[in-house]
């Protein structure tokens, strides 16, 4: 199978089950929103060493958010329930609360909840104060611009986290023009994040490694510098390899991702420039869900 002349592999990404939830943050404008989100998500690229993987999944209107006000909707993802628990109320303690203007809201229900102003209201030192309104509580904490109003708690529900593509090229720049025009089509589409810089990541990596310290480390097999020295699958013409990861809630929603970044990516190149498109997996070791390339284009 090729799309617009690029062979597509006859492989699959390799996916497993996260827990994910959805926060809206709010602002008298665009810019306090966007700095809030940006700085939220900082540091969320991978569970390796991050503990959760964020991005901004939407830009929000202000007639999509909780109080009218321009916002942003932000996803996250860990491995448990625990992780997530300790690691959104301290990043929105630090990046929300401290951002002007903002105001932080739940943006997913569910039944298993994770604190936000339950554990920021301590912030007030005993100013804060608490209203319930349709069976949902917020908490107003004194700040120097005014108030912080932020919900009780939002939820988590299940995720599936490493959906994947491995863009690889003759050359960085045509790989790196590749891989913004799929980044972007991704951009979007709801309930999937591309959780690395500018949504691609260098350095894929596989599990395990020499040095007993890392159970992650770099997979040699798609590095062009060691071809000839370590065992790989490149061919002589790729000079360069992306990998685009992609996080989302259900599987219907990375698959339109990964399709629509498939698209964008071959339409984006001239002939040659894309040598093939790929995917990362273990032989289906790693996790459950199998997202084949040549079936997400079907």
């Amino acid at each position: 199978m090729n799309v617009k002349g690029v062979p597509l592999d006859s492989t699959f990404a390799e996916a497993f089950d996260m827990q994910a939830t959805r926060l809206i943050i709010t602002a008298m404008d665009q810019y306090w929103a966007d700095q809030a989100a940006n700085a939220f998500v900082g540091f969320g690229t991978s569970v390796i060493a991050c503990g959760v993987e964020m991005g901004v999944e939407q830009v929000l209107t202000p007639e999509q958010t909780p109080d009218g006000r321009p916002g942003v909707a932000v996803l996250a993802f860990a491995v448990s329930g625990k992780e997530l628990e300790k690691q959104i109320p301290r990043r929105a303690g630090q990046c929300i609360l401290t951002c002007p203007t903002t105001a932080l809201f739940a943006g997913i229900t569910g039944k298993k909840p994770i604190p936000l102003g339950k554990t920021l209201r301590f912030f007030g030192d005993g100013y804060q104060i608490s209203k319930r309104i349709a069976g949902r509580r917020y908490w107003r904490i004194p700040v120097m611009d005014g108030e912080f109003l932020c919900e009780e708690q939002t939820y988590r529900v299940p995720g599936i986290g490493g959906g994947n593509l491995l863009l690889l090229g003759s050359h960085v720049n045509s790989v790196s023009r590749a891989c913004r025009a799929a980044v972007a089509a991704i951009a979007p589409l709801p309930s999937v994040i591309t959780p690395f810089p500018g949504g691609a990541t260098r350095s894929g990596s596989k599990v395990g490694s020499k040095y007993d310290s890392l159970f992650a480390s770099t997979n040699e097999a798609y590095c062009p510098t060691l071809r000839g020295v370590a065992a790989s699958v490149l061919d002589d013409h790729v000079n360069a390899v992306l990998e685009i990861v992609i996080d989302g809630l259900t599987a219907e929603a990375i698959s339109s991702a990964m399709r629509a970044a498939i698209v964008a990516a071959c339409t984006e190149v001239n002939p040659g420039e894309l040598v093939a498109i790929s995917a990362g997996n273990y032989g289906g070791k790693l996790g459950r869900h199998h997202f084949h390339l040549h079936q997400v284009m079907q």
